[in-house]
């Protein structure tokens, strides 16, 4: 088996274990889900027929015609400014504010109660305050009128309608008067107007009116025709009050964690109450390393189910109103503050609804209490597993260590082979790496082995200095004329001077390298050099057609005449050896603005389209010569000695007069080349 799937293995069997608490931990809580929403709608039941009985005598809110106030138990003072007021924001107009939306909301406003008093506070957006001047009561003046209308269960109707109103003679508390010829000042009312430049603002405490009263009010400019902006004037709208002594009585049938609200159809809150979960208070310190523990596996068991609940339905909620029509089958529900319940509707008297919820919070405390005992022995089971692996990784570094003191065995601070690495036992991962390297140290042995036997193998590299030498004194030894004696020996002079400089370059460097740095750089036609070579080449192998084209001479550079002679010979061999008989070699040289480009093109062969290794690499031949002893470094040194003068060679297959090829082409800068002259 391999080291991966060993240790893959190795961790799957610590997997198991979170996982299977994982999925005990979903499972669980889906049951506590379960359990509690049944006992929810138990309890919904019985808390429905509790509140029922308060909400018989209550008439049913109309959306768009009420005046809500919410319940406080915060004292307000009547000064003409709402910012004691609970939740008073002035800038934000959708918090606890009330407006009339058509035709332009001008008018805003605010009710609250406690036990004794109606809370109520008004805002003009669109005008200041124009106060009374009693010297001029036709003058323009600010007029607010405020009317309540008891229930209809009230037996006189002068007790049900009462009407005020109010006028600002100055800024600050005002009287309100009731509206009636002899406009008697009602004491039990308290209003006080504030006037704040572009804007007013009025702030009224009265007596709290029966449940089911209608309360209505408008506000006015004397003088000016059709400038009125309040709630209307019939029918009054029903004031909808929150209900303490409703709430009173359903917190005290509720358990830890779990909130009640009491909806109109239309989605008012009429009651709406919570007893929260007791908190912890043991301090940080005060805790062992177990607790900690446990209140750490606790928080992240409470993200891991959240995340693998169902989604919550979100309940849209607007100030003192909250739509729960519908609920969904699992019953959890979303609160604008990002809070998850389990929830539960039951209907009501008229058409209203009581919604019951518990907090998710207490149920993941309890799975999470459940799973003490559970988290405690999985530790030590983890533990347990830790010792095994590292001592599994204990063992693997130790056979690492093994293998690296083998290959160092193996090879001398010289680099000399000292020895083979022994076969591996094992088939994984570390076993196929010490079997390469095994074969790494046999190649570089038989790799040392070619470079001890490299000096055998020099003769192919001599071959062709030696046949002009030899092929110019057979012409001579046959009898020629006495004009082609001094070619015949100065071609042989030269080949012979060739081959004392490549005999004498090997001997002095063992690399290429070296020879380049000893070759002293002369000036010479690079046109007759290409020339009278390729011309060498036809004479010497009759079996293929070797042509030369370009410029005779004016091609002046600066290098070594014998190694581009000998790049040539590379060149011009390897073509040889993949042309068939009687095919075509072709040297073109072509002098460009600021290169020159020497071509060999030899016909009836191809590169591979993906031959995978550099052919100019190191030792590297493609030959299906017969010739033996070929030192797989032709193109090498072809590379070697381009790159000397600056230059590229490259290497492509080629079609040239109708014919498929094989064309090498070195690129030598012109610029370069002549600036190596330079003194």
């Amino acid at each position: 088996m391999s080291l991966k799937r060993q240790l893959f293995l190795a961790s799957l069997l610590m997997l198991l274990i979170p996982w299977a608490g994982l999925r005990f931990v979903l499972e669980l809580d889906n049951a506590l889900r379960q359990q509690a929403l049944l006992q929810l709608e138990a309890q919904g039941l019985r808390l429905s027929e509790l509140a029922g009985d308060q909400l018989l005598n209550l008439p049913v809110a109309d959306a768009d015609n009420v005046i809500y106030a919410s319940a406080t138990s915060q004292a307000i003072e009547i000064d003409g400014y709402g910012h004691e007021w609970p939740g008073f924001d002035e800038s934000d107009g959708t918090a606890a504010w009330q407006t009339i939306i058509s035709p332009a909301p001008t008018l805003r406003w605010q009710a609250t109660h406690n036990d004794r008093y109606l809370y109520l506070l008004v805002q003009r957006l669109d005008q200041g305050l124009a106060l009374y001047n009693p010297a001029r009561p036709g003058q323009a003046h600010e007029r607010f009128e405020l009317w309540l209308q008891a229930p209809a269960r009230e037996l006189h109707a002068s007790v049900r309608d009462q009407r005020w109103f109010i006028r600002a003679g100055a800024p600050g508390d005002v009287p309100v008067l009731r509206a009636e010829p002899s406009q008697p000042k009602d004491s039990r009312i308290q209003a006080s107007w504030q006037d704040k430049g572009a804007s007013w603002e009025l702030e009224l405490r009265m007596p709290l009116p029966a449940p089911g009263s209608r309360l209505g009010f408008q506000a006015s400019r004397d003088g000016l025709a059709g400038d009125a902006s309040g709630t209307g004037l019939t029918p009054p709208p029903l004031l909808v009050q929150e209900s303490k002594r409703l709430e009173h009585r359903l917190e005290s049938q509720l358990s830890p964690g779990q909130q009640a609200t009491i909806l109109e159809p239309s989605d008012w809150i009429l009651a709406r109450t919570r007893t929260v979960l007791p908190q912890e208070t043991s301090a940080f310190d005060d805790l062992s390393s177990g607790q900690i523990l446990e209140k750490i596996s606790l928080n992240l068991l409470s993200g891991l189910i959240r995340l693998y609940q169902p989604e919550p339905m979100i309940l849209p909620r607007e100030p003192n109103r909250l739509q729960a029509h519908h609920l969904p089958d699992n019953g959890l529900v979303r609160h604008s503050d990002g809070s998850v319940w389990l929830a539960s509707r039951h209907e009501l008297f008229g058409g209203r609804a009581l919604l019951l919820e518990q907090s998710l919070d207490q149920l993941l405390t309890l799975s999470g209490s459940t799973l003490g005992s559970v988290l405690a022995r999985s530790l030590m089971i983890i533990l347990a597993l830790m010792l095994v692996l590292l001592g599994y990784a204990s063992w693997l570094s130790w056979r690492i260590t093994r293998l690296q003191k083998l290959v160092e065995a193996s090879v001398d601070d010289d680099g000399r082979i000292l020895g083979r690495i022994p076969a591996p036992r094992s088939r994984d991962e570390l076993g196929q790496l010490q079997q390469h390297f095994a074969h790494m140290v046999d190649r570089l042995q038989n790799y040392n082995q070619y470079l001890e036997s490299f000096s055998k193998r020099l003769s192919h590299e001599l071959k062709t200095p030696v046949a002009v030498v030899r092929s110019s004194l057979e012409n001579l030894a046959h009898g020629v004329p006495e004009q082609d004696r001094a070619q015949y020996l100065d071609r042989a002079s030269t080949a012979t001077e060739r081959l004392r400089r490549i005999l004498h370059s090997m001997s002095e460097a063992a690399r290429l390298e070296q020879s380049f740095e000893d070759t002293e750089k002369e000036p010479f036609d690079l046109a007759e050099v290409l020339a009278e070579a390729t011309a060498a080449y036809q004479q010497l192998d009759p079996d293929h057609r070797i042509t030369y084209s370009g410029p005779a001479h004016d091609c002046l550079m600066a290098g070594s005449p014998e190694m581009l002679v000998q790049m040539l010979d590379k060149l011009v061999d390897n073509a040889r050896d993949f042309t068939p008989k009687d095919g075509a070699i072709s040297v073109r040289l072509h002098p460009l603005d600021q290169h020159y480009l020497i071509e060999v093109f030899n016909a009836g062969s191809s590169l591979p389209d993906h031959g995978g290794v550099d052919i100019f690499g190191a030792f590297v031949s493609r030959r299906s010569s017969t010739s033996g002893g070929h030192l797989g470094q032709g193109l090498l040194i072809v590379r070697l000695i381009a790159d000397y003068h600056g230059g590229r060679v490259d290497a492509r297959n080629q079609r040239q007069g109708g014919i498929d090829g094989v064309c090498f082409r070195v690129i030598i800068p012109a610029t370069e080349a002549k600036a190596r002259t330079s003194p």
